[in-house]
């Protein structure tokens, strides 16, 4: 039998030494041949196939089926997370193309408030104990602000929440929302360094729970209230300001305009909303390339979907809100995940046992290859500043310099 599947590897090993000329080394049995996917004396990837199901994922692959079968222990990999990537990119490059599309489109029914709320609470109820060993001391999942590029991880988030509290004017007694207020950093800082009142909503009881404890030990509790709440039913509206930041990618493009509806009635006329989130770079609002966005739909996000920048405008413009100011932060995104990369890949034996072997495998997987994806610009991530449509605003200086200082 041994001989036989080698029989049958093997023309496609050298096609893919001819086409791709990969360093990697595949061994698909133990004490089996190995076959190399290129033409180097020292290979820098080796994959050790562990379940024979493993080698349809690898012989005609993309990112989700490689993923997919790295994730369900059918493979083993050897080497650099880096080396590792680039060669999971080369063997995907190389597969047949797929229309990104109908991925969205299938998504496109499955948004209710239940999936939804499931969707969330899958995603970070895996522990806050877990997050906390790799994310920075407040406990910020979304992208950092790197003003001057060579900031620490704590640092970087910081700025990031004084970047949106700047750029959305707050003041003191000022009413905030911070949809999706994750652990409650924002909250957090608009409270005590802004002077404002905040209400804070999630979906994962895990966060809530964190948030409301962390909101009583720092002595806020008149200021601030944390609410495991759809945004959708909250009432006690208008806000001077609204916040959203690494939420929406969660709402579905089908519902974005009502999504932006909600902001700009919980708003006031004269208010502003900050909109932070992951973008597709795809104009068609298809997929992430080669399979990445299914292996994140079925193992990381059910249920999430990114928008093109353009589709963002769109529906932004049609659920009544103009945008004012536009700003790409992928690169700040790119590093971020490197980052939080490295502390994942530092803190190993910790995390895993925190975890089953698959969870740990999905995000050690997910976390690298979300800082290729920022870097090869197969995603990115905006910040829009919003207020309701109407007058101008006549009330900003006339130059960007406010955004900044």
């Amino acid at each position: 039998m041994g001989a036989i599947v080698e029989m049958a590897l093997m023309p496609w090993a050298r096609r893919m030494q001819d086409k791709v000329n990969l360093p990697v080394r595949l061994y698909w049995r133990d004490g089996g041949t190995p076959i190399d996917l290129g033409r180097f004396e020292q290979p820098q990837v080796t994959i050790r196939v562990k379940d024979a199901s493993g080698l349809p994922l690898l012989i005609d692959p993309n990112l989700d089926t490689l993923g997919r079968a790295y994730v369900e222990g059918l493979i083993d990999v050897e080497g650099s997370l880096a080396d590792v990537l680039a060669a999971a990119h080369g063997l995907a490059d190389n597969a047949q193309p797929e229309n990104g599309l109908m991925g969205r489109i299938k998504r496109s029914f499955q948004h209710t408030r239940e999936t939804d709320s499931e969707a969330i609470q899958y995603h970070y109820d895996v522990s806050n104990a877990f997050y906390g060993e790799w994310l920075d001391e407040n406990m910020v999942y979304s992208c950092a602000y790197f003003e001057n590029g060579d900031e620490t991880l704590d640092q970087a988030q910081v700025k990031k929440i004084d970047h949106i509290l700047r750029k959305i004017r707050l003041q003191p007694g000022q009413r905030l929302l911070d949809i999706g207020c994750g652990w409650g950093a924002l909250v957090l800082r608009a409270a005590q360094q802004f002077g404002a009142q905040c209400v804070g909503v999630t979906l994962s009881q895990n966060q809530f729970d964190l948030a409301t404890e962390r909101v009583k030990r720092a002595g806020l509790q008149d200021r601030i209230q944390i609410r495991l709440q759809d945004y959708r039913d909250v009432k006690d509206g208008p806000f001077d300001r609204i916040t959203s930041v690494g939420m929406f990618e969660h709402v579905g493009l089908d519902n974005l305009v009502p999504y932006f509806q909600k902001i700009r009635q919980l708003l006031k006329p004269d208010g502003w909303a900050m909109n932070h989130g992951i973008t597709s770079t795809d104009a068609n609002d298809g997929e992430t390339a080669h399979g990445g966005g299914s292996f994140i739909e079925r193992y990381v996000f059910p249920r999430g979907e990114l928008p093109h920048i353009a589709t963002v405008l769109r529906t932004l413009q049609e659920g009544g809100l103009e945008a004012f100011d536009i700003e790409n932060l992928r690169r700040h995104y790119a590093r971020t995940c490197g980052l939080w990369s490295e502390r994942f890949e530092a803190k190993a034996a910790a995390l895993r046992a925190m975890v089953d072997e698959k969870t740990w495998r999905i995000w050690r997987v997910y976390l690298a290859g979300c800082a290729w994806a920022f870097e090869h610009d197969e995603i990115a991530l905006f910040q829009v500043l919003c207020r309701p449509s109407g007058r101008v605003a006549s009330e900003l200086p006339w130059s960007r310099g406010w955004l900044y200082r």
